[in-house]
This record gives structure tokens, C-alpha cells and sequence, in this order.
């Protein structure tokens, strides 16, 4: 029978299942304002304690309850047509309803690592406690790829899906998978013996004699890991790359060294014994010198121009403006010291003896003679 749109309208209006549909959806609708209240109002609770789990639960299940809610509602709403049409399609609704429930849950999950981790994060910026950022960042990516991994599978196991098949199936398809991206694979083992013997973290300076890599890391992914350079460019490495060079890590450097070579005069040479020991006197009483590490002020050789005196030391800081600042100030001591002494520093000089000729010395003879 062939309706004109006006009359589907006025026969859909007359279904006695529509009432009970609208019903549905508005208690959907009800349900999801109030979750969203009761939801909102916790989360200003759990922002006043002091651990991070309570808010980062709370925010982590905002969307998936409402994907929850609708899709137990849709399910139900459509139960209710089935029993009056007749339809052929609750085991689907089922399935359906069951695995996007599974896919709620997931994101729930997925959605709470993210935020504890971000929360931890910042809790411990804040409180100055100084959590490795690397290891969270790893746990969290690990945390991630396990929930879609499972969540997947049993998807397709409520689908239907054979999970004992389709896990043969990839080990199988590893293989060939392997074979083609191979240096993909590298890449992500190199990344994950950064994070398991974590030779850098993000924050750390790095460098590398083998490659032309010097910078801070501000990311180490399963791939690759950025390096900011001191220009400010950024430099992406791929992960396998750090399994076959050599890296430095002066971030976790315990002292910065001072080593340093000073000549005086050699008409000095009698001042050098009293100012080697003024200078070492005065690096053990200086309050920025490491006296616990290495400390040596020699004279150390004759030089083309001048006696050469080696100053090696170290400094309690580590951070590099600083650093220059006591090493300005040790210098600008040093100097003083060897003035003090009546010595000066040297700079390169040449001596250049002029000897007189026998003929030219006789003939300037003969003509005061005549």
C-alpha cells in the first residue's frame, strides 16, 4: 500500500510503541543531564584532595557514560519497535550494544591513563619531586597499546570472530609484517631500551661525538625522539639509531671542571713556587670549589714564551651560567694573585739578537782614521 508522506506521518504518530520510544530517549537524555551535574559537582570535590585517582576518575568517565547511556537506551528503544514490527534484528542489537559497551569501557580506560599520568605530571612539578617523565610516559603508552589489544580482541569475540584464528593469523601475518617494516621495528626496539635503560629523559641534555646531535630531548616516542637543538631546531632521531652510537649525557654530569693553563714571565721564574701555592690556597678556601674532587695547580712546563702553570678543578654547580660566573671570578683571583707577587702574565714575545759584520766594523774604522 502506497502512503503519501502525509499519511506515514499521521500512522507513525498512531503506533502504539512511539510513546514508549520518546519515553526512552527522554529518560536518556534526563539521565545524561544528570550525570553531567553529578559528574561536574564531584569533580569539584576531588579537585580539593590530594591524590590524583579520584579526579582523574571522575573526568576520565564523562564521554563514555553518555556513549554508555545512549547506546543501552538506542538498544532498548529498539527492542520496543522489534516487539511490535516484528523485526528481525535483536541478536545484531545485541552484539552491537554489547561491543560498543566493551568500546566505552576501553576508552574509559584509555581516557583515565591519560589523565593520571598528566596528573602525576604536574603534581610532581609542582611539589618539586621531580618524577622521571620517561618512565611515565612509557608505563602510560604501554598501559594504552594493552587496553586496545584486549579491547579488540574481545570485540571480535562477541562479534563472532574466531580469536584463536585471528591470533594465528598474526602470527603469521608478523612475519611478512616483519620483513616489510623492519626498520620499523627497529626503531621501536630502540625505543623501548630507552625507556627500559633510560641512558636519557626528557628534559636531559644530550650529545652525540658519532652524529651531529646536540640538544635537549623533549620527546621519545616508539619511533623516534626529538631533540631540540641549541638553536632551536628541532631534530628528529630514529630510535635505532641510539643502538649503534655513542651518547653523552652532561645533564647528569656531578661537577663542571675548570681546566686551565697560565703563563708568567720567565723573569719571573723565582715567583712561580709562591704563586702556585697562593693559587692553590686560595681555589681550597674558595666557597664554589668542589674540594672533595680533584684539585691540581702545578708548574707545569717552559713554554715558547712563558712558564706554563695548569689549574684543574671543579665546581659544586652544574648549571652552566653559573658555572662561567665562578670560573670568571677564579681567573680574575688568579690574576690578582700573581700581581700581587710582582710577576705578570706573559703573552707571546720574540728576542731577536742583531750582530754587527767584521768588515762593515773595520771600514767604519778606517774612515774616522782619515
Amino acid at each position: 500500500m502506497n502512503l503519501t508522506f502525509p499519511h506515514y506521518i499521521e500512522s507513525l504518530l498512531a503506533a502504539s510503541w512511539l510513546p514508549q520510544v520518546m519515553t526512552v530517549l527522554a529518560v536518556v537524555v534526563g539521565l545524561n543531564i544528570v550525570a553531567s551535574i553529578v559528574l561536574r559537582y564531584v569533580e569539584k570535590l576531588t579537585a580539593r584532595t590530594s591524590t590524583v585517582w579520584d579526579e582523574a576518575l571522575v573526568r576520565a568517565a564523562r564521554s563514555p557514560v553518555t556513549l554508555v547511556l545512549w547506546t543501552v537506551g538506542t538498544a532498548y528503544a529498539i527492542q520496543i519497535v522489534d516487539a511490535h514490527l516484528g523485526l528481525t534484528v535483536p541478536d545484531m542489537v545485541g552484539q552491537v550494544m554489547r561491543s560498543l559497551i566493551i568500546v566505552a569501557l576501553a576508552w574509559f580506560l584509555l581516557r583515565l591513563i591519560g589523565q593520571v599520568s598528566r596528573g602525576v605530571l604536574a603534581r610532581s612539578e609542582a611539589e618539586g619531586q621531580g618524577i622521571d617523565r620517561t618512565t611515565v610516559d612509557a608505563l602510560s603508552k604501554l598501559g594504552r597499546v594493552t587496553v586496545l589489544v584486549v579491547a579488540l580482541l574481545v570485540v571480535l569475540q562477541h562479534l563472532g570472530f574466531s580469536v584463536s584464528g585471528v591470533l594465528a593469523f598474526g602470527g603469521i601475518g608478523g612475519i611478512a609484517v616483519g620483513f616489510a617494516a623492519k626498520d620499523m621495528l627497529a626503531n621501536f626496539f630502540g625505543g623501548l631500551t630507552i625507556y627500559l635503560d633510560r641512558p636519557f629523559t626528557v628534559g636531559e641534555w644530550i650529545r652525540s661525538p658519532d652524529k651531529q646531535i646536540e640538544g635537549t630531548v623533549e620527546y621519545i616516542g616508539w619511533r623516534h625522539t626529538r631533540v631540540r637543538a641549541f638553536n632551536k631546531n628541532p631534530i628528529y632521531v630514529p630510535n635505532a639509531l641510539f643502538t649503534s652510537i655513542v651518547v653523552e649525557n652532561p645533564t647528569r654530569m656531578t661537577n663542571r671542571r675548570i681546566k686551565e693553563t697560565i703563563g708568567v714571565r720567565y723573569d719571573d721564574i723565582g715567583k712561580v713556587a709562591p704563586i702556585v701555592a697562593d693559587v692553590k690556597a686560595m681555589l681550597y678556601a674558595h666557597p664554589e670549589i668542589d674540594t672533595n674532587a680533584t684539585i691540581i695547580v702545578n708548574f707545569n712546563q717552559y713554554g715558547p714564551s712563558s712558564l706554563d702553570i695548569m689549574i684543574y678543578t671543579f665546581t659544586r654547580t652544574k648549571e652552566w651560567v653559573r658555572f662561567h660566573e665562578i670560573k670568571q671570578d677564579v681567573l680574575l683571583r688568579i690574576g690578582a694573585i700573581i700581581g700581587s707577587h710582582g710577576a705578570q702574565i706573559a703573552f707571546p714575545t720574540q728576542t731577536l739578537y742583531v750582530a754587527s759584520m767584521p768588515d762593515e766594523a773595520g771600514a767604519g774604522s778606517s774612515g774616522a782614521q782619515a
